[in-house]
């Protein structure tokens, strides 16, 4: 085609260059605009902190590999033989060197660029062992084998091999880059007549080689500590690691020989400087392969096979105690207080145990994992308000007295929006109103929870705070507000009220630099000229609080649900956070997202825990963070002040973690024991929870969590947040609890609760219940069986599921009661042209007795026998009316309202008509109220009133539907 005009290349070249200025301002962009953020959230030194050890370990190690690399190149281009041999081969290199040879310098440049570029990248990633290596504090405990501090394992030696590895691929790199150099100049020949390799090209390859078996007798000797972090099939569901007896008395003297070999051999290739001859490093070589596989592989096995297998209990016993002991310490469960327990009441008056249950538990039948469709229905207001599908429970004090609240906020749902566009999404849709709260124990004569928070703006018992949520758990979107540009508030009777931001949250975008690099940072380029964006626009993003946190502390382990509470005037994010490490000596590794999985993660991805490692073997909740739903302010809490790996950390981050004696009196009420942690223990505990050797390598305790009953999702059920009174405990604490069955059975074998309530002495206390394993205790998927296989439940429930409604069963509680246990779940039902779940039923089961009421007092009282023992218990399904309870006429009058009310509103419920049924139930209330007062009076008047009945019972024998539990 010719040569390109002199206005082409012109173009062609500002062509170029503006696509080399494109591509740098965009890597600008990423650049600038994450300072801009940490800078906004006052974290900068997280950032400067980790851009600076990630921009030197490039240069250090990158500017090495390429030193060792381009080294080794240019001497072999300065060891080549002056004369090349007369051969084809030789003939043939010649057109290559020839083609090089102008461009020698720049081939040596761009290829030890590369490798430098590739190697400096690759160190760059280990950051995180580079901090931990230089801050490094001591655990102040020692191994049980090599005597050496905990945190030689779990901060030095991750460090140690990765210099290790290092130097390996440097040392092939080198050998790799200086046989071609040879091999393209003569040194090395393959065909040619004569030597193989000139002397000078056999000692600069045999240093080589001798400093790759150096490394190898330095990863022998590492390997020797290895042994004590070393993954192990030992039993396949114990992630064993470890020594064992075989490491101990084979692998741990054969790395010690391999080491002594491997010295031994690097010298005789040393010693090639002067011989010039691989005969000697060779057969060295070979010696250290085949030992390599005789002493390190076949003798262990041989060890195994006849030494340890006919005897496996009695040579493993002192290994499995040294793995026992850390373990339970790695991962703080040492302090468990296993009880036995006998699953069986020993109390023959059921009915003393009525008043029991009321101060054994409060319990919760409002399920925060069902009822946010109820929340949803009843508070959304505005549909683009929403609340996340799991709701949390929480204690707020109500007459003095905590109560269990189940709680949610009504966050931002831009799905919801009227009117989809990037001014709506982004500039008047900004952000959530309100917390919406319920009492856990109680519901309305409905079914709907009882709010104790509701409304829009909210009011309740909150009192008054700041109501705008601007970071929440469904915020994942960016906003721009403070501007010209006016967000939407909420909206009253009276339309539509609107705000501007006033926080200092966010970065400035009145700045046109900021905005073009958020302009190509977010791929918007409506930022960089919108007329909407002007003098006070703030920029919002990063919204969710573990993406926050996770975010100014990328060294922690975020748990999979935030929670929110109302603390000092201000909605609080709190988020629980934890330090890891797999570097724990003799303690069994975990897989976090396999053990923290459970129903609730397997339907929602967003209560999956965020993590840094995997696999860990040691965990400790070491910080408490919290986020301000309106100013987006991050805070870290040092929780444990005695975990070495915090301590670390701390050292390499400086003043981002503020102590422990900070946290006030009001944020303490509302912190608790997190459940990724509990959900760890609990998993380690189904075999950790024995002591001795013998039982642990027998397995026959080992346990396993049952699968949520409730549901079909397959998955283990999740444990509960639930105010109750161990056996051994004086009064009710915040506590979380799950159950254990045996392995591949579904009978109960132990209940397990921690003490959740922050603050407190006996927080984290771990109590465990060992039910016998001589006798069976019904395990919560034989309980939840026992219900659906009931014939009068059964039909109820068929009844329930009539025309289009669905039944839904919430959380099985398990509360131990006087040596047995009782079961209570609530059965919500979605009837009839209601989209949303509401309470109609309880479930409860203790020594074997079920039942299925509106109420829970009324269950509690069907399975106590809380009339007393004078009133015979009325057949299951009589509905006759007794003779007269009294001579007066109005109590009279009012007791046959109330049989009409309620053969209503069993003939609505039979109908799912829950507007007749809702009405049924007041006229009822109402009824009983008129028989009790009138009861009252002519008690004081002096008249008969000589029934034995109460007001609270139907006049049909059987207690009476009341509106409330």
């Amino acid at each position: 085609m010719g040569r390109p005009s002199r206005r082409v290349r012109t173009l062609l070249m500002t062509l170029g260059v503006l696509a080399v200025l494109g591509m740098a301002f965009t890597m600008f962009a990423g650049f600038w605009t994450d300072w801009l953020w940490y800078r906004s959230v006052d974290y900068s030194s997280v950032f400067t902190t980790t851009l600076w050890t990630k921009i030197g370990l490039f240069f250090v190690f990158g500017l090495l590999m390429a030193l060792a690399v381009g080294f080794n190149i240019w001497l072999a281009h300065r060891l080549r033989p002056p004369l090349s041999a007369m051969s084809m081969e030789q003939q043939n290199l010649d057109r290559y060197r020839m083609g090089i040879a102008p461009y020698k310098k720049w081939l040596l440049f761009g290829i030890t660029a590369l490798v430098g570029l590739i190697a400096g990248a690759s160190a760059s990633g280990q950051w995180r062992t580079w901090l931990m290596w230089v801050n490094g504090v001591p655990f102040g405990q020692k191994d049980p084998q090599f005597k050496l501090d905990v945190s030689f394992y779990a901060f030095d030696l991750p460090w140690y091999r990765f210099l290790l590895g290092f130097g390996f691929a440097a040392a092939i790199l080198s050998v790799i880059a200086a046989a071609l150099t040879h091999y393209l100049y003569g040194g090395l020949r393959v065909t040619s007549p004569g030597a193989r390799a000139t002397a000078a090209a056999t000692g600069h390859l045999s240093v080589l080689i001798g400093i790759f078996v150096a490394l190898k007798a330095v990863a022998y000797w590492l390997d020797r500590y290895g042994l004590a972090v070393k993954s192990s099939d030992f039993r396949a569901t114990d992630n064993w690691t470890g020594l064992r007896y075989v490491d101990a008395n084979a692998y741990l003297p054969a790395k010690t020989i391999l080491f002594c070999i491997a010295v031994i051999c690097a010298l005789l290739f040393f010693a090639t400087i002067w011989r010039r001859t691989w005969q000697l490093p060779v057969i060295g070589f070979g010696l250290m392969v085949l030992s390599a596989i005789l002493i390190g592989g076949l003798y262990p096995a041989i060890v195994q096979k006849f030494q340890v297998q006919p005897n496996e209990q009695a040579k493993e016993a002192p290994y499995v105690e040294k793995n026992l002991e850390a373990t339970r310490k790695a991962y703080g469960i040492d302090g468990t207080k296993v009880t036995d327990y006998t699953g069986t009441s020993t109390t023959e008056d059921k009915t003393k145990l009525r008043d029991d249950v009321d101060s054994t538990a409060s319990i919760r039948i409002m399920d925060p994992n069902v009822v946010s469709p109820t929340f949803q229905q009843l508070q959304q207001i505005r549909n683009y308000y929403a609340f996340p599908n799991n709701l949390d429970v929480d204690r707020y004090a109500k007459d003095g007295k905590d109560q269990d609240t189940v709680i949610g906020l009504r966050e931002l749902n831009l799905a919801g929006i009227p009117k989809k566009n990037w001014i709506n999404n982004h500039f008047r849709y900004t952000h959530g109103f309100g917390v919406v709260a319920a009492e856990g124990t109680s519901a309305d004569a409905q079914g709907r929870p009882n709010f104790t928070e509701s409304d829009l703006p909210s009011e309740g018992d909150l009192g008054t705070y700041e109501q705008r949520i601007y970071y929440g758990e469904k915020t994942d979107t960016y906003s721009i507000v403070g501007g010209p540009q006016k967000e939407i508030d909420y909206s009253d009777d009276n339309g539509e009220k609107t705000t501007s931001y006033k926080g200092d949250s966010g970065v400035n975008l009145s700045n046109p630099v900021n905005r073009a690099a958020y302009a190509v940072a977010f791929g918007e380029p409506q930022i960089l000229y919108s007329g909407a964006i002007g003098d006070g626009s703030r920029i919002l993003y990063n919204r969710t609080p573990k993406e926050r946190v996770e975010a100014v502390a990328p060294w922690l382990t975020i748990d999979g649900d935030a929670y929110p509470a109302v603390v000092d005037g201000r909605i609080q994010w709190i988020v629980d956070a934890y330090t890891t490490t797999n570097g724990y000596p003799y303690s069994s590794r975990t897989t976090l997202g396999d053990t923290t999985a459970d129903s609730l993660t397997a339907t929602n991805d967003n209560r999956a825990v965020v993590a840094q490692q995997n696999q860990v073997n040691y965990i400790r909740n070491s910080v408490k963070a919290t986020v301000d739903a309106y100013t987006g302010k991050v805070k870290l809490f040092q929780w444990d002040t005695q975990d070495p790996v915090l301590k670390t950390w701390m050292k390499a981050f400086p003043n981002t973690v503020e102590p422990k004696s900070d946290i006030s009196k009001s944020l303490m009420d509302h912190m608790r024991y997190p459940q990724d942690l509990f959900k760890v223990q609990r998993e380690l505990l189904t075999r950790y929870h024995v002591k001795d050797a013998t039982t642990f390598l027998s397995g026959s305790e080992v346990w396993q969590v049952p699968d949520d009953p409730t549901n079909r999702s397959g998955s283990a059920v999740p444990p509960y947040y639930l105010s109750m009174r161990m056996p051994d405990q004086k009064a009710q604490a915040f506590s979380l609890t799950t159950t254990f069955t045996p392995n591949g059975r579904d009978n109960l074998s132990a209940f397990m609760a921690v003490d959740a309530e922050a603050g407190t002495s006996d927080y984290g206390k771990i109590r465990i219940l060992k039910l016998p394993t001589n006798t069976t205790v019904n395990g919560p998927k034989q309980v939840q069986s026992q219900f659906n296989s009931q014939e009068d439940i059964a039909e109820s429930i068929r009844l329930l599921r009539g025309g289009d409604s669905e039944v839904e069963y919430g959380n099985l509680l398990t509360v131990p009661l006087d040596g047995g246990l009782l079961y209570v779940e609530p059965v919500y039902v979605r009837g009839g042209g209601l989209k949303y779940p509401l309470l109609r039923k309880v479930l409860v089961t203790y020594g074997g007795q079920t039942a299925f009421e509106n109420t829970l007092d009324e269950a509690l009282n069907k399975i106590f026998g809380a009339d007393g023992p004078a009133t015979e218990p009325p057949d299951e399904g009589d509905t006759t009316t007794p003779p007269p309870t009294s001579d007066n006429p109005t109590v009279q009058q009012a007791l046959q309202d109330a049989q009409k009310a309620f053969d209503a509103g069993q003939e609505a419920l039979k109908k799912n008509d829950w507007e007749a049924y809702g009405k049924a139930q007041k006229d009822l209330e109402d009824a009983l109220r008129r028989a009790e007062d009138a009861q009252s009076e002519a008690s004081r008047a002096g008249g008969s009133g000589g029934g034995e009945s109460k007001p609270g019972d139907s006049p049909s024998g059987s207690p009476s539907p009341k509106p409330s539990s």
